[in-house]
């Protein structure tokens, strides 16, 4: 019977909760639409969903999830670097892109908030909840692990944005791991989505 069995099962509740409810709340956004703005459903799933399970089933103060300021002045210092290292990149691969400019240009209206309400939620999703999460099952596997569905929740953007995900997801889960906050990875990501839109489009 044991042979049949195997091994007792060591299953960590929270890293299968964790594991199966983000995995059901992406399939969601993919397949539903719940408001008239999709960042809005965002808001919900990846940022009220999450939060309330902290909250009332982990038990647990959102801190623990990266839900601070963390180490501010190394989280300002990342930021700032961020952003100088990403705008020229941003402009060589974004300027003159067809395919880019196609997909883009029918994001602008609304922004930097439509961005900014998209990414607060996408960010703690991945750079709180499930990042924190993994991190005391997993150890630093953990910044691997939670870029490999941002990565795939990519899948349908254009490509060049897309597999630059599995790199980009690790760099954040890295600043939100030192700094032990998902604010300054999702500053960083807001600003890069935000000048995504506009040189791809055009307008910068």
């Amino acid at each position: 019977m044991k042979y049949l069995l195997g091994e007792k099962l060591n299953i960590n509740w929270k890293t299968a909760t964790v594991t199966i409810v983000s995995t059901l709340l992406l399939v969601i956004d993919h397949y539903y639409t719940f408001t008239a703005y999709k960042y809005w459903d965002r808001v919900i799933l990846y940022f009220v969903i999450p939060l309330l399970l902290i909250v009332f089933i982990f038990r647990e103060n959102p801190k623990e999830y990266g839900f601070s300021f963390g180490d501010w002045k190394l989280g300002l210092l990342y930021t700032a670097l961020g952003i100088l290292m990403m705008t020229p990149v941003i402009y060589y691969l974004g300027s003159g892109n067809a395919v880019m400019k196609t997909y883009y240009e029918r994001l602008l209206p609304g922004l930097p908030w439509t961005t900014f309400i998209d990414l607060i939620g996408w960010e703690f999703f991945f750079r709180g909840w499930i990042l924190f999460a993994y991190t005391r099952t997993f150890g630093t596997d953990a910044l691997w692990l939670q870029a490999v569905p941002f990565a795939l929740a990519h899948i349908g953007k254009p490509d060049i944005e897309t597999l630059s995900t599995i790199f980009g997801g690790f760099a954040f889960g890295w600043i939100a791991w030192r700094t032990k906050s998902f604010v300054w990875p999702f500053l960083i990501h807001w600003f890069i989505a935000t000048l995504v839109i506009l040189v791809a489009a055009g307008v910068i």
